[in-house]
């Protein structure tokens, strides 16, 4: 039951992305049979654009790139992830959610265009292939909320949820929220767990306008995620 000063947007399941859609390529699925056959964790830094100039190979958290020899990152191959990259060392600032695939440019890898300096990195854990999520209009999971299963949601007007963010509960899976429709703006990862209010997860606003799942082995043709038109 919901509460009285509560409003649930239970979303339908949405149609997924198709498989043949540009920028949202699934590729099959390696065969497992045991945490072993588990591909390693790869992202290469190269400090010039398009895979040129000095390169560095991380296998798990970097808090401060430049330690690596790395000065400035000017494109990301990404081998086997996912990764998120942070604007400042020590995994602070704009988030950059980092998917299996190339990123030339620094501007394929950020959607809000406000800042071309990544300075650490780390794995993403994808928890599960099941995925739910909990928006609230109020901090401590009060007030209106959204809740989604098993799907993107490009824009949460669409469906008539036209409130802020300020908290949210993600009960499973690993997803990507952002500043706006269309997975445009500052990029916030909402790995499982009890966010209580929007800074927790590294929001300057509450704000979070459409949201995505991170899908184990997903990967986009460029790199940088492109929603179909």
């Amino acid at each position: 039951m919901t509460p009285k000063n509560q409003t649930l947007y239970h979303l339908p399941r949405l149609s997924p992305l198709s498989p043949h859609s540009p920028g949202s390529a699934l590729p099959p699925r390696p065969s497992r049979r045991g945490s072993d056959s588990l591909l390693p964790l790869q992202i290469i830094i190269f400090e010039q654009e398009n895979f040129q100039g000095h390169s560095h190979e991380l296998n798990g958290p970097c808090p401060n790139l430049k330690e690596t020899g790395v000065e400035k990152a000017g494109s990301v191959l990404v081998q086997a992830g996912p990764w998120v990259g942070y604007e400042q060392a020590n995994c602070k600032g704009e988030q950059f959610v980092f998917e299996k695939g190339e990123y030339p440019r620094w501007d394929s890898w950020t959607s809000s265009r406000r800042t071309d300096s990544l300075s650490s990195l780390r794995p993403i854990k994808v928890d599960s292939q099941e995925h739910k999520i909990i928006l609230y209009e109020n901090p401590n999971f009060t007030g209106k909320k959204m809740e989604i299963i098993d799907d993107d949601v490009p824009s949460f007007h669409a469906h008539g949820y036209q409130e802020k963010v300020s908290s949210v509960r993600v009960q499973s899976g690993t997803w990507v929220g952002y500043q706006y429709p269309g997975y445009r703006g500052l990029q916030y990862l909402l790995e499982k767990g009890d966010y209580k209010d929007s800074s927790d997860f590294g929001a300057p606003h509450p704000q979070v306008q459409s949201v995505r799942r991170i899908r184990d082995m997903q990967w986009h043709q460029r790199g940088a995620f492109h929603p179909t038109n």
